[in-house]
């Protein structure tokens, strides 16, 4: 475990560098930590420099002052890159750390080769279901939604067949801090990157699972559409969380992503 004191917060991340190759930093989903991403890491470990961290508030990362906004953690994944004196990124961010990604390319985009942007978009849910979560996870705790907070994430077929895992990342989701994650909604809340997404100037992959309860596929396509020349893709069988359900699926289409768009827009 490394930890590092970024803009006042400890941060929690794991660094695995490959000289000479891209490096992809990956910023996790609402109510999860950097461990839904091990598969994608173990597939992709060889070939590419892999950064994670736990985003503050969740894992073994720190609150810090709260509330924050989305440009707080935009402010910690750039301190978290200059700490580790990278300076260019591809960002794959899941959900929130979708938007957590769109901000730093407005804020910081000379740090940004490639965007992925999986089950997300540049305006997510509205005022009242996030203050509807909010309200819940202060006064009741996150153990009162997480059954329908896992219709979400993943398809009825890995509730059928994949008990054991199933329960692990719902007890992953009930084990974050209530505060973390009341203010990692509020951030949600009041983010909104609908008016940025054109000016958006580089490679970019959007990624959707086809059973995706929270960012469905729909949605999903109309937020790539508003990005100039982005790529749109579908995961069969897979909910909000590809990287889990279908870790190879996601893995494949980042390489193809790094391998033929990226490098037919630098030639």
């Amino acid at each position: 475990m490394t930890f590092a004191r970024i803009n006042g917060t400890t941060l929690h991340y794991r660094d695995r560098p490959v000289s000479g190759r891209p490096t992809i930093i990956f910023v996790n989903s609402l109510g999860t930590d950097l461990r839904i991403w091990s598969a994608v890491e173990q597939l992709l470990a060889e070939d590419y420099g892999i950064v994670l961290y736990d985003q503050r508030g969740h894992g073994l990362s720190e609150l810090g002052d709260a509330p924050h906004a989305i440009e707080t953690h935009a402010a910690d994944l750039a301190g978290l890159l200059d700490h580790l004196r990278i300076e260019s990124i591809i960002v794959c961010g899941l959900s929130i750390g979708g938007v957590i990604a769109q901000c730093l390319y407005g804020t910081r985009p000379e740090l940004i080769d490639g965007l992925i942007l999986c089950d997300t978009a540049a305006k997510i849910g509205t005022s009242d279901i996030w203050n509807g979560r909010i309200t819940a996870a202060s006064s009741k705790g996150i153990e009162s939604f997480a059954d329908g907070v896992m219709e979400k994430w993943f398809t009825p077929d890995f509730h059928k067949n994949r008990s054991e895992e199933l329960a692990g990342y719902r007890t992953m989701l009930v084990r974050q801090s209530s505060a973390g994650y009341a203010a990692a909604c509020a951030a949600i809340r009041d983010a909104d990157f609908r008016a940025d997404t054109a000016s958006i100037d580089v490679p970019t992959l959007c990624i959707v699972g086809d059973q995706d309860g929270s960012t469905p596929p729909e949605f999903v396509e109309a937020f790539a559409r508003s990005i100039p020349g982005a790529r749109f893709e579908v995961i069969a069988e897979a909910g909000h969380i590809p990287c889990v359900e279908q870790p190879k699926k996601l893995a494949d289409l980042i390489r193809q992503f790094i391998g033929e768009d990226m490098r037919r827009r630098t030639r």
